[in-house]
């Protein structure tokens, strides 16, 4: 059948992004430039991003290629926060992988791939499509978690990350296989009618939650993520944390306006997970002296954060006149302002480790609001946005996740809630009490004795010299930050267009 000219509009996003990432493949053996590269990866994700705006004020909203893809204000939404993420990535990546001495064609070829599968993912309305774009993700993943080839953590991470990733595709697979034998369909809107009592459909969507439970790194599905965050590429390990997970979130909520079997099984799923994730993110980054890896075990918890109003949808999509449409808000307006300061933080913390990443740890921050008061105040409040202050995205994001709960009535996950953000509060101050109250060549200053002297001679030697932050790089913070801002002052314009009726096509 041949293709009709709005369905090959609607999927433009996904096609620009593959276009492009070919084309960077090609350029590869006529120019090694890395500027020329970098424009045309940044020139792509672009127009990938421009291709939603214009596919919805050409054909406007509906299905493409008979209901496998479902265009509407949803994927909306999730095209551009991932053409965002995808475009404030290839930014960063750019003066990173020029100190890494890495190649920039293939990296920012795999990037693309990597988003148009997070495009289908998002707006994929069957099964089988989903698992497509799940797929184009996860292999253009694998390759950048060991991208810094030379570097043995960055190898031990691609392999987890691969090893891992295989076995909850499997997973995904098995439940794909089991709900069409049950239903005889892979379609999501065809499955309305399903009896949910069977045994067979329970087992089939439990194996589908294993599966994209990994992919949003949530208890106890969790493992593979402190490792592969820390050994990949930070620019890398950016992408992980915003695209990949909006785009996984994003296909778990589709199946839940469109599957009641979906809505009425995985209610208690959710409140466990939400409650497990949530403990083992936080407790875990207590512990943790590398920032990098603290950040990969705060990306956890707040992974538990979001699950937390996926119990609230299924809780209200059956004990609610408005159906989950609140709790659906919530998470989409969390998954915005957490990739907003994930990027941001990350993007931060590639810098200043510095070349080969060597620079990591807590006592490498020391003294940062004295050498470098711009960068330490950014990362301050891409971390209070994290911990849920007033003023940044990031309490307006908690307070919705919050409020849904309370809604649902699910009062005890609501407590859980505000006792695992009082322990998030502790590894976030203590990241900024060593940027702001720590100096080591005062400290050194204060030997006594016959030490004394060698102490202050030594002083200097503590305090790392400035790190210099490219244009580039500075364009990734100042979007981040301003929207950090922005959408925790004023948020009522994405609430606006997710709170909309037809949303998820309805």
């Amino acid at each position: 059948m041949i293709p009709r000219p709005e369905d090959l509009i609607r999927v433009l996003p996904e096609t620009i992004w593959c276009v492009f990432g070919c084309l960077m493949m090609l350029l590869q053996p006529f120019t090694r430039n890395r500027h020329v590269l970098s424009f045309f990866a940044i020139l792509g994700t672009i127009l990938g991003t421009s291709a939603s705006i214009y596919a919805y004020q050409t054909v406007g909203t509906g299905p493409a290629f008979s209901q496998l893809i479902q265009f509407d204000a949803f994927s909306i939404f999730f095209h551009l926060l991932i053409g965002l993420v995808s475009i404030l990535v290839v930014l960063a990546a750019g003066p990173y992988l020029e100190r890494e001495n890495l190649e920039s064609a293939e990296f920012f070829a795999l990037v693309l791939f990597a988003t148009a599968g997070m495009g289908v993912l998002s707006s994929a309305q069957e099964l089988l499509t989903a698992f497509i774009g799940l797929e184009m993700s996860s292999i253009s993943s694998y390759v950048l978690a060991g991208y810094r080839r030379d570097t043995l953590k960055s190898s031990e991470s691609a392999m987890k990350y691969f090893l891992l990733g295989s076995f909850a595709t499997a997973f995904f697979l098995y439940g794909i296989a089991l709900v069409y034998g049950v239903t005889g369909t892979t379609n999501l809107t065809q499955m309305a009618n399903v009896d949910t009592s069977g045994n067979l459909i329970k087992l089939g969507l439990a194996l589908i939650l294993i599966g994209l439970g990994f992919k949003v790194a949530a208890a106890p599905f969790q493992l593979w993520t402190p490792d592969v965050y820390e050994g990949a590429p930070t620019p890398v390990t950016a992408l992980f944390s915003a695209g990949p997970k909006a785009a996984t979130f994003a296909l778990l909520l589709r199946i839940f306006a469109t599957v009641p079997a979906a809505t009425h099984f995985w209610f208690w799923a959710f409140w466990i997970l939400a409650a497990l994730t949530m403990f083992v993110g936080n407790l875990g980054a207590l512990v943790q002296t590398n920032v990098k890896r603290m950040l990969a075990y705060s990306s956890i918890a707040h992974a538990g954060y979001i699950l937390v109003a996926f119990a609230a949808v299924t809780y209200l999509q059956g004990n609610s006149d408005t159906g989950g449409s609140a709790a659906y808000a919530a998470v989409l307006f969390y998954l915005l302002s957490y990739a907003l300061v994930k990027l941001g933080a990350f993007t931060i913390v590639g810098q200043l480790g510095g070349a080969g990443e060597k620079h990591l740890s807590l006592d490498d921050y020391t003294g940062l609001g004295r050498r470098q008061p711009v960068v330490a105040a950014a990362l301050s409040l891409f971390l209070l946005s994290l911990l849920g202050l007033p003023v940044t995205a990031g309490f307006f994001g908690k307070f919705y996740v919050f409020k849904a709960a309370v809604n649902s009535h699910l009062i005890w996950l609501a407590v859980l809630m505000a006792v695992n953000s009082i322990i998030g509060a502790y590894y976030y101050f203590r990241l900024i009490v060593v940027m702001y109250m720590r100096d080591p060549a005062g400290e050194a200053a204060h030997g006594h004795g016959e030490h004394a002297e060698s102490a202050h001679t030594e002083a200097p030697l503590a305090v790392a010299p400035l790190t210099p932050f490219p244009l580039p790089v500075n364009i990734v913070l100042v979007v981040s930050a301003v929207g950090t801002i922005y959408f925790g002052l004023f948020p009522n314009q994405v609430l606006n267009f997710v709170l909309q009726s037809n949303l998820l096509g309805k």
